[in-house]
């Protein structure tokens, strides 16, 4: 008995001697990956390294306890080859999830860095935390199959609490794929004006559940993600900055037609020659749309440089209308009803 604890105690120093030994080439692979380009020896070198230095430690453990008459009869149930077995899946568990965890971090941020938004990122961190319960549901799962447990009512229990959690969250992983497809699909980006339902205003951030924007009010509005994914919605900001504005003129019935439509052409001429709004190219366009209930109704289109002044763009040209029409004796009507009354 004292032999077999000598060298039961013998075989333990080993595997720590052993261990050490690992270790001190784990940190000399570890400076020497610091120096290459690439990640995947940095990636590879960190999963393996402590596992598989616990292995070694644990081993030799389970070998001193097994070849050298140490453990008394009742506990001998802990040297049969399940244990062992179980050994491994511990260590190859925990070495494939510090592996897919580290690939993760590393390119999936390195992905997320090159995109606009926060979103990816915290699908990366969400990937990050779902990897490792995954991978070790699975661990456990070989372990159980391994010490010959009976698995069906666990897997049974996880597939109706999945089912249970999914109909509980239904608006939350609506909104999370909602937020993916917005990921994808990019119908804007963070600054972008756009209008979605009632809301106009600029992308303040887009989330794993919703999209903020700042409305023309200086409100922010936060819109669940599957609202947006279902709903029409213009981005002023694509395919550039620019925007047609359009003026609605009305003057009344008798006015000289070709000289309201040149009065607004140099109205427009001068709002772009005397203000920063308007460009030059489109030129502006002046119709004439319809014959009114009380008046003639022209529509004058103008480019604005940028889509988020058109209220400066209306009241420059609006003033300067009302302007030249007092000087040039065209009148803007507005609404009457006549009344006529029988004797």
């Amino acid at each position: 008995m004292e032999n077999g604890l000598l060298y039961a105690i013998a075989t333990i120093v080993v595997g720590l001697v052993l261990a050490g030994i690992a270790n001190i080439i784990v940190r000399w692979l570890t400076k020497i990956a610091e120096t290459t380009e690439t990640k995947w020896d940095d990636i590879i070198i960190a999963a393996i390294g402590t596992p598989v230095q616990v292995g070694i430690i644990a081993v030799s453990v389970y070998i001193a306890l097994k070849y050298f008459g140490i453990v008394p009869a009742q506990y001998e149930w802990i040297l049969s080859d399940k244990v062992l077995n179980t050994l491994y899946i511990v260590i190859g568990t925990w070495i494939v999830s510090s592996l897919v965890h580290d690939i993760i971090v590393i390119y999936g941020h390195a992905l997320a860095e090159k995109t606009e938004g926060d979103w990816d990122d915290r699908l990366i961190e969400f990937c990050e935390l779902a990897a490792r319960y995954v991978i070790w549901f699975a661990g456990i799962m070989l372990i159980l199959v391994n010490l010959e447990i009976n698995i069906t009512p666990f897997l049974a229990g996880a597939g109706i609490a999945g089912l249970a959690l999914a109909l509980a969250a239904q608006d939350l992983i609506s909104n999370f794929f909602g937020g993916a497809i917005i990921t994808m699909d990019k119908p804007f980006k963070v600054g972008d004006r756009i209008k979605v339902d009632a809301y106009t205003g600029d992308v303040v951030s887009v989330g794993a559940r919703s999209t903020r924007i700042k409305t023309l009010d200086n409100q922010i509005v936060t819109i669940p993600n599957n609202k947006i994914t279902s709903n029409v919605i213009v981005n002023y900001a694509e395919p550039d900055q620019t925007m047609r504005i359009t003026i609605p003129v009305s003057v009344a019935y008798g006015s000289d037609i070709p000289r309201v439509k040149q009065c607004l052409i140099e109205i427009a001429q001068d709002t772009i020659a005397n203000t920063d709004y308007l460009l030059a190219e489109p030129v502006p366009k002046v119709f004439f749309l319809e014959f009114g209930d009380s008046s003639l109704k022209f529509v004058l289109y103008v480019w604005a440089k940028v889509y988020n002044l058109p209220d400066d763009v209306k009241d420059a040209i609006n003033t300067r209308i009302a302007e030249r029409f007092a000087r040039e004796g065209i009148d803007i009507p507005f609404p009457q009803i006549e009344v006529r009354m029988k004797k």
